[in-house]
This record gives structure tokens, C-alpha cells and sequence, in this order.
């Protein structure tokens, strides 16, 4: 069920006449737009931001982290470091409850830093140097390393997909290729999941729990320092039509649109009573993931040919518009302006249409059809996914345009299947600038096979560089292996970087407080002028 344009709109004028005790309940609502529907519940099982987003009112993590790209005590009240750095205990806070009136114990991190790390890129990484993890009563879990481990606060406190969410032991014993289930979402964090309210497609309702201990001291940045709540629900209104979201916002139905469309910001910006940010200043990096697993996709040479072809600017235009303050082109392997990025083999980003057309024959390809999940729901990803489709056929290439919304896509992309049996092809997403600031946490980068990321690249030679880059002893010998990781990517084309762009946010200037860090919207410390 999805809402439409005018039953949405219709009830302002119910809303005038409300009583007053329905107006002070809205008070206390918060009303958001996120950027997609939450089809996916299950953070490890899925990278989707909308269903990380969704984790971070439900569930509280280890460490935060703060808008220096710092991870802070959170969960933790703190942590020793023995033994050549290769023993690390951890003590948690005291009065750490779940929804259910559970206490929060050493046993449920186990159990879920064990699940997480089956899943996630930097997970995977501490699993291979992780000797013994054990709990040691109910406040205290230590984890033994086989070697030090520089990144091991880093990895405990990931923000970006996967991040690492503390669940009950008996959820977190799920298989990390099962999904968890709507009313399995017991948590310790702000909110709590109300699973009888939720309508795929509609609305997804989020209530305050009232027995959640924030941290004591500090200051709200990042995904860090104390979370105070200051609204007693929080409902995500699905509105798939952009028309109908930028209206809402305007006439104050909604309080909080995650992200606004090019074509509606000049509007927005005009308006005195929303105002408009960008909030992340690393931004989104666009790409493009084939199938590594089925032809003609499979076939290294055609995807040399199919990025030979690209043209960011084609691409980041027709996301966020004319205005370049928006967005940005030669992008490779890492995001734009941070340590690790470089120039390194982005020669073979030629845009060059007939050497691509070259390429691609020199593959063998002989109109095979080419499965493009095509998503509708999410203006950024309409835009990628329109482009790839006219820039396919210019190609000569067989495409089967399957248009379909973003959980739609979470779903599928999921199935290894051949083409002939509901697989697919290729597909377009974004990534935040923060997931590809460096090797770690960089899913796309990975050539691990079918044990990594939707698409399975597999690379020996840059799971061989990812490995020397965790080692390397200081930033000039990382930045070395980040450019040969580079060349590599260019060679390998696991992926297809399509630009970086900056996503605005708008929210009605009778809340204050709003923060989309690292571009999660995060539902403490916001509050109604």
C-alpha cells in the first residue's frame, strides 16, 4: 500500500480542527521521507543504507563514531590492551537493557560480532586474525588476536554498511545468510521497532524506549556521544513519487525529506519555512556492479570494453543536475580529496564508444541479453540506471531493462542464478564517500568471489594488495598499494566508478538539530522548535 498525492495532502484540513490532544501527539511524531522502502530488516544480511539507517534507532553499536572519522566509546565504557596489543577486553556500561527488559551482556556481542563478521568486508578481516573471542562474564568480552590489529576500534565501530549492531544472542545466532524477520528486531537502542505498524511500501513506525541509558557525557557527533530523544515516535513515510514528497514537505506534513531531487531544490531553497543542507561533504560515489558469476558479464574484456565507455559527467549530470558544485568526475577506486585517492590508470576511463564497441567483440559477445535491474524508486539511482540503459543500446548491446523499486533490486541482486532462471546482469547504486575512503571497509573493491559482495568479483591479486595495504607500515606505503589496487581495478573492472555527488537533505525549519552524518539521518537530538 503506498500512499498517494492527494489522501496524503487531504489531511491538513483534518488536522487544523484536531483536538488537542491529537495536536499534542503530533507534536511529539516526527514525520521522515527516507530515501527508499525498507523491504530488508536484517543489516547484516543486506548493505542497503535504508535498512543501516533503520538499524541505527533499533540497535546501539560498540563504539560511534565522530565527525573527525574517530570511534568513540559507546556501548563500551572502555576497553585494555595487553599482551603485545594482540589481547583486547571489553567492559560495557551498567543498566544496558534490549526492548524485551533484557539486560545487554558480554554473550550477545560475542554473538553478534561473530554473525556481522561473516558479512562484512572489515568483519571478515578481524575474523582471519582472531585466535579466541569469548565472553568473560556479563559486562566483560575479550577478544585474542593471532597478530596486532591496528583497526580493531575501526571495526567495532563501523558506521557504514555493514555496521556492526549488538543483538540478542539468540537473533545474532541466525545464519548470516538468513534473514532476520520483522518481529525479531529487539534491540538496546533509542527506539524501538513497532512491527504491528509496519506496511511495506506505506509506513514504518519506530517508538522511544523509555529505558534507553544514553551515555552520560560528551557531545552529540557523528554516530557518537549521548543520544537524547526528544519525540515519542518517529513514522517513515514511504513516498516513492518525488512530486508528492517535495509537496509534504512544503506544506508541512512532513518533517524531514532524507533526500531532496535536483529538480525540486530550487523550489525547496526558496521556501521560508524548510531549509536545505548537504550534510556529508565526502558525498555519494555512484557505480555500476556487473555479475562476475554469468556471462556476458563474466568475461573480463567486456567489462574493459563496457567501462572504456563511460562518461561520469553523462552520469553525475543527469543525477544532480547542471550546477558541478554537486557533483564531481574522475573518480576511481576512492573517494575524491581524501589520502588514498589518485590518478593511477584512470586513462582507461577513454570514453570512448567505438574502442569499447571493439572491446566488447573481441569478448565474443553475440547479442547475448544483458539484465539491467533498473530501479525506480530513488531519483539518484533512476538517473544511473536510465543512463546505463541508452549508453548499453548505443553499444549494440542486448539490454532487458527490468524497471522495478530499490527493495525489489535488494532482493534480487541477491540471486546467483543464470539469466535464463531470474538472474540479472548488472545494476546501479551509490555508495557513501566514507565506505570508500580506503581498502578496509570497501565492498565493491573486494575479489573474494562468492564469498564477498552482490556480484562476486574475483580478483586474486587485489585480495593480495588489500592484504599488503593492512600491513603496510605508514601512509606513503599504503598510498603505493592504493594506486596499484587502482590499475588493478581498471584491469579486473569489478566495478564502475560513475562520479561522486553531494546529496541535499530538507527539513521544515520548526525542527532543530537535524543531522544526516556520514548521510545517515539519525533520530536523536532532534527536536520541534
Amino acid at each position: 500500500m503506498r500512499m498517494q498525492r492527494r489522501t496524503f495532502l487531504g489531511t491538513a484540513a483534518a488536522t487544523v480542527a484536531a483536538p488537542a490532544l491529537v495536536q499534542g501527539q503530533a507534536a511529539r511524531t516526527l514525520k521522515f521521507i527516507p530515501h527508499a522502502n525498507l523491504t530488508v530488516v536484517d543489516p547484516v544480511w543486506t548493505t542497503a543504507y535504508v535498512t543501516r539507517n533503520s538499524g541505527f534507532l533499533i540497535w546501539d553499536t560498540l563504539y560511534g563514531l565522530d565527525e573527525q572519522y574517530k570511534p568513540q566509546p559507546q556501548m563500551v565504557e572502555g576497553h585494555t590492551v595487553e599482551n603485545d596489543d594482540k589481547v583486547w577486553t571489553f567492559t560495557l556500561r551498567e543498566g544496558l537493557r534490549f526492548h524485551n527488559g533484557e539486560p545487554v551482556r558480554a554473550r550477545d556481542c560475542v554473538a553478534s560480532i561473530a554473525r556481522w563478521a561473516k558479512r562484512d568486508a572489515m568483519g571478515m578481516r578481524l575474523a582471519q586474525l582472531t585466535d579466541e573471542m569469548t565472553a568473560l562474564d556479563d559486562r566483560r568480552f575479550r577478544i585474542r588476536l593471532k597478530r596486532p590489529y591496528a583497526l580493531m576500534l575501526d571495526s567495532l565501530g563501523k558506521t557504514p554498511s555493514n555496521a556492526l549492531f549488538i543483538m540478542p544472542e539468540h537473533v545474532a545466532a541466525t545464519d548470516a545468510f538468513t534473514q532476520i524477520r520483522p518481529e525479531q528486531l529487539i534491540g538496546s537502542g533509542p527506539f524501538s521497532f513497532k512491527h504491528d505498524e509496519y506496511v511495506s511500501g506505506s509506513k514504518v513506525v519506530y517508538q522511544r524506549f523509555a529505558d534507553y541509558r544514553p551515555r552520560p557525557h560528551g557531545q552529540p557527533s557523528g554516530t557518537a556521544g549521548p543520544k537524547i530523544v526528544h519525540f515519542d515516535r518517529v513514522e517513515w513515510h514511504i513516498i516513492p513519487d518525488f512530486a508528492t514528497a517535495g509537496a509534504a514537505l512544503q506544506s508541512g506534513e512532513i518533517d524531514w525529506w532524507e533526500n531532496v531531487t535536483p529538480d525540486l531544490l530550487p523550489v525547496l531553497q526558496r521556501h521560508r519555512q524548510v531549509e536545505v543542507t548537504v550534510p556529508d561533504p565526502l558525498g555519494l560515489i555512484s557505480i555500476l556492479r556487473p555479475n562476475h558469476l554469468h556471462p556476458p558479464t563474466s568475461n573480463r574484456k567486456f567489462r574493459q570494453g563496457l567501462l572504456r565507455a563511460v562518461k561520469q559527467a553523462d552520469y553525475m549530470a543527469a543525477v544532480a543536475g547542471t550546477d558541478q558544485k554537486y557533483w564531481r568526475t574522475g573518480v576511481g577506486a576512492f573517494t575524491p580529496g581524501t589520502p588514498l585517492a589518485s590518478r593511477a590508470g584512470l586513462e582507461a576511463f577513454a570514453e570512448d564508444l567505438e574502442g569499447a564497441k571493439r572491446l566488447i567483440a573481441e569478448s565474443g559477445y553475440n547479442g547475448e541479453r544483458i539484465v539491467l535491474l533498473a530501479t525506480t524508486d530513488i531519483s539518484s539511482l533512476q538517473a544511473l540506471s536510465q543512463v546505463t540503459g541508452d549508453l548499453f543500446r548505443r553499444l549494440g548491446l542486448n539490454v532487458d531493462y527490468q524497471a522495478m523499486d530499490w527493495g525489489s533490486v535488494v532482493q534480487r541482486r541477491a540471486s546467483r542464478e543464470p539469466l535464463e532462471r531470474g538472474g540479472w546482469s548488472v545494476f546501479c547504486t551509490n555508495w557513501a564517500g566514507l565506505d570508500h575512503i580506503n581498502p578496509a571497509g570497501h565492498h565493491a573493491l573486494r575479489g573474494n568471489g562468492t564469498a564477498g559482495w552482490f556480484g562476486w568479483a574475483d580478483s586474486p591479486k587485489l585480495e593480495e594488495l588489500r592484504d599488503a595495504w593492512f600491513e603496510a607500515p605508514d601512509l606513503e606505503s599504503q598510498q603505493r598499494i592504493a594506486a596499484a589496487m587502482q590499475k588493478q581495478m581498471v584491469e579486473d573492472v569489478p566495478y564502475i566508478p560513475l562520479g561522486q555527488f553531494f546529496q541535499p537533505l530538507g527539513h521544515r525549519r520548526s525542527i532543530t538539530g537535524v543531522m544526516q552524518p556520514f548521510g545517515i539521518p539519525v533520530f536523536w537530538n532532534v527536536r520541534r522548535v
